[in-house]
């Protein structure tokens, strides 16, 4: 049996001469063999392949009642996961109400304190366009769920002007950036364009899809687009959505589509300038009808 390490080391510092440079050699290759190990033994994984046959006697640990126990229904059968001994189940008691709208979107919602809390640690640039990206790499948001919408808690201490592009922005939000000089862009994106953008597959452009630069022949129309997509292998979409399309071209919310609209008119995609429309007029009745006092019954 092989020395423990306490009397090893014990013995490494009394001795002297070839048996002290014997257990000091020695010292690092020993263990201290503890009664705890005992409870972690076990084969490497792969090691035991054979499948458990149950029912087979004491030795095997999982002889007479091979494992399920004395009785009862556990042991006869299965029981189903919401079953409860017969009464009444609690989701059927306790129904759900309704229900989960699939057009909805969760935004992830960033406040003007802690933009400025991270301006005054360095963490964020402001002589810089502040995009999702860089919201998300400086750890001021945890995670981008469908976008990021600009709240305005502790607009009093914002004080330095910033470029940011976000999704959505508050009204109050939008005034308070704007009152230290600042500029707000709101763009629309997907969960996918999220992702492809903080892998670093995309741009976040402030500049929509259709305003592509001034091809002259159809073919130098896709060199163009091309050109404008390096290095980058996807470009942000576009709102396809009449909701969406109509919120990013008002420009009481800064959206970067507002360029869009006509003056006079307004972000509806049905709305006409009053006068402009062509009235049509009801024509006059002339001819043999009936006259008015003649069409009675009595």
């Amino acid at each position: 049996m092989p020395p423990r390490l306490p009397a090893l080391s014990a013995y490494g510092c009394g001795a002297s001469g070839p048996f002290k440079s014997l257990a000091l050699f020695l010292l690092p290759f020993m263990q201290a063999r503890n009664a705890s190990i005992l409870g972690s033994l076990s084969d490497n994984p792969g090691a035991y392949s054979h499948r458990i046959r149950r029912g087979r006697g004491p030795s095997s640990g999982k002889g007479k009642t091979s494992g399920r126990g004395h009785k009862g229904q556990k042991q006869h059968g299965k029981v189903p996961a919401r079953f409860q001994g017969g009464q009444t189940p609690q989701d059927i008691v306790h129904s759900k109400r309704g229900f989960e709208n699939l057009f909805s979107v969760e935004m992830s919602p960033i406040n003007l304190d802690r933009i400025q809390q991270w301006i005054d640690q360095g963490r964020l640039d402001p002589t810089r366009p502040i995009t999702l990206k860089e919201l998300a790499e400086s750890r001021c948001l945890h995670g981008i769920k469908d976008g990021v919408k600009l709240l305005a808690r502790g607009k009093e201490a914002l004080k330095t002007p910033i470029n940011i592009l976000v999704s959505r922005a508050s009204a109050t939000a939008i005034e308070a950036i704007e009152a230290v000089g600042g500029k707000v862009t709101t763009r629309y994106y997907t969960k996918q364009s999220i992702k492809r953008l903080l892998k670093g597959e995309s741009e976040s452009s402030f500049t929509p899809l259709a305003m592509s630069p001034i091809a002259t022949t159809p073919s130098s129309i896709l060199d163009a687009v091309a050109a404008t997509a390096k290095p980058f292998s996807y470009r942000l979409p576009d709102p396809t959505s009449r909701k969406d399309m109509e919120y990013y071209r008002d420009p009481a919310h800064r959206g970067y589509l507002s360029h869009l609209v006509e003056e006079g008119h307004g972000p509806s995609l049905f709305f006409k300038t009053p006068g402009t429309g062509k009235m049509r007029k009801k024509a006059k009745k002339t001819g043999g009808g009936p006259a008015v006092g003649d069409n009675k019954l009595w």
